[in-house]
C-alpha cells in the first residue's frame, strides 16, 4: 500500500512536542500537510519538520483531496468542532480529548462521521501504554480463571504532579497571539463554573475512560455520589461500573514526578498501576499483581514491548487501524460515554453549590 498521507491541525504545544515528532518517524504514513491560523508559526513548523503544504487553517486543508486523514490537536471545545468539518468532508480524524465538551456536541461529531463514512478516535493514551496493556491482560485472565475470586472495588486516584518532565524537543514560537478559542459549555452550566468544569474534564477523563477499558464496562456505568470542594476538583466521585464500585479520588500536590495509580481489588488479591509522567518519554507504567488467595506472592510484571511511549503507540495505532480497516481502541462512539459522565457530575457538583 502507498504512505498514508496525513494532515495536521494546530501547531500548539503538544503538536509541536508530542504528535508532529512522532507523526513524521512513523513508517507508512507521510505528514503532507499543515492547517494554521497563525501565517508566521505555520511556516517555521511547516520548514522544521519538511512538511510540503501549508494552508491558513483547517477549512482550507478539507478541500485537499489528497489528504486522507487528519490529526487535530486545539482548544478543548473547539477541536471537537475541528473535527466535525473535517469528518464532513470524508476525512479520517484523530483528535485529542476530550472530545466533546457536552453530549449534543458529542452526538453533532459523531453523526457527521456517520454520514459520510469517515472514521474518528481520541486520544486517550493510557489505553496505548504497554504497561496498562499488560494490566488489562491480567484482569481478564483472573476473571476467566477465578483465581483471585470476584472483582470487588476499584480506586482511581490523581494528584497530577510534574507532567512535562523537561520534554527537550524544540519548539518554533512567534510574537503572533494565541487565537483566541471557541467557548462551548453545556445549556445548563453558569458561567462562572465553566473553567471548574473544563479543567476537571480534561484531566480526568482520562481516568474514567482507563477504567471503562480495563473492566469491559462500555457505556455500563453510572455516578452514584460526588463530594468535591468548592474550586471544583478536589475530592472524591463514586461510580457503578457495570455493577463495581470505583472510585475516583481527585486533587493537586506540588510533586516533582506524577501522582497517579489504578487498583483493581479481587476478593483474594489485587492489579496496579502507577501511570508515568505524562511526557515522560519510553516509560511504561508500572505494575504490580498480588496474589493471596494461596500463600502471598506479591509480582511485578514487564511489558515485553520494553521502553516504550504511549503517545507513539497510540498514533501509530491510528495509521495501522486506518490501513487494515480493524476498529479504533479509544472510537468516538465510545467516547460519549465519557462526556456523559462528566456532565452528570458536573450536574451533581453544581446543584450542591
Amino acid at each position: 500500500m502507498d504512505s498514508l498521507k496525513l494532515g495536521y491541525v494546530g501547531c500548539g504545544f503538544m503538536a509541536q512536542k508530542v504528535h508532529i515528532p512522532n507523526i513524521v518517524t512513523i513508517p507508512d504514513c507521510e505528514l503532507l500537510a499543515l492547517a494554521e491560523l497563525r501565517p508566521a508559526l505555520g511556516r517555521k513548523v511547516q520548514a522544521r519538520y519538511r512538511i510540503p503544504r501549508l494552508y491558513a487553517d483547517h477549512r482550507a486543508l478539507t478541500d485537499d483531496p489528497d489528504v486522507t486523514a487528519v490529526v487535530v490537536s486545539g482548544h478543548f471545545s473547539g477541536q471537537g468542532e475541528i473535527a466535525r468539518d473535517l469528518l464532513l468532508a470524508g476525512k479520517h480524524v484523530f483528535v485529542e480529548k476530550p472530545m466533546a465538551v457536552t453530549v449534543p456536541q458529542a452526538e453533532r461529531i459523531l453523526a457527521a462521521g456517520r454520514q459520510v463514512g469517515a472514521r474518528l478516535m481520541v486520544g486517550y493514551m493510557k489505553r496505548y501504554d504497554a504497561g496498562n496493556e499488560l494490566v488489562k491482560e491480567a484482569i481478564a485472565r483472573f476473571r476467566e480463571t477465578e483465581e483471585l475470586g470476584e472483582v470487588t472495588y476499584a480506586r482511581l486516584h490523581g494528584f497530577t504532579g510534574e507532567w512535562i518532565c523537561n520534554l527537550d524537543t524544540p519548539m518554533e514560537t512567534t510574537e503572533e497571539p494565541v487565537p483566541p478559542a471557541d467557548t462551548m459549555k453545556p445549556d445548563w452550566l453558569p458561567d462562572e463554573f465553566v473553567g471548574r468544569y473544563i479543567g476537571y474534564l480534561q484531566q480526568y477523563t482520562h481516568n474514567i475512560n482507563l477504567i471503562r477499558w480495563l473492566l469491559d464496562a462500555d457505556d455500563r456505568v453510572r455516578v452514584k455520589a460526588v463530594d468535591l470542594d468548592a474550586d471544583g476538583r478536589n475530592g472524591v466521585v463514586i461510580l457503578d461500573v457495570d455493577g463495581i464500585r470505583v472510585v475516583l479520588e481527585s486533587g493537586r500536590v506540588s510533586y516533582y514526578g506524577w501522582e497517579e495509580h489504578t487498583q483493581i481489588y479481587f476478593r483474594h488479591g489485587w492489579v496496579h498501576t502507577w501511570a508515568p509522567p505524562l511526557l515522560l518519554r519510553n516509560v511504561p507504567a508500572k505494575v504490580e499483581i498480588y496474589r493471596g488467595a494461596k500463600g502471598h506472592e506479591l509480582s511485578y510484571p514487564i511489558p515485553s514491548e520494553g521502553w516504550t511511549w504511549s503517545y507513539r503507540r497510540e498514533m501509530e495505532h491510528f495509521i495501522a487501524a486506518l490501513r487494515n480497516g480493524e476498529p479504533f481502541r479509544s472510537s468516538g462512539e465510545d467516547t460519549l460515554t465519557d462526556v456523559r459522565l462528566f456532565e452528570e457530575i458536573y450536574q451533581i457538583y453544581v446543584r450542591q453549590r
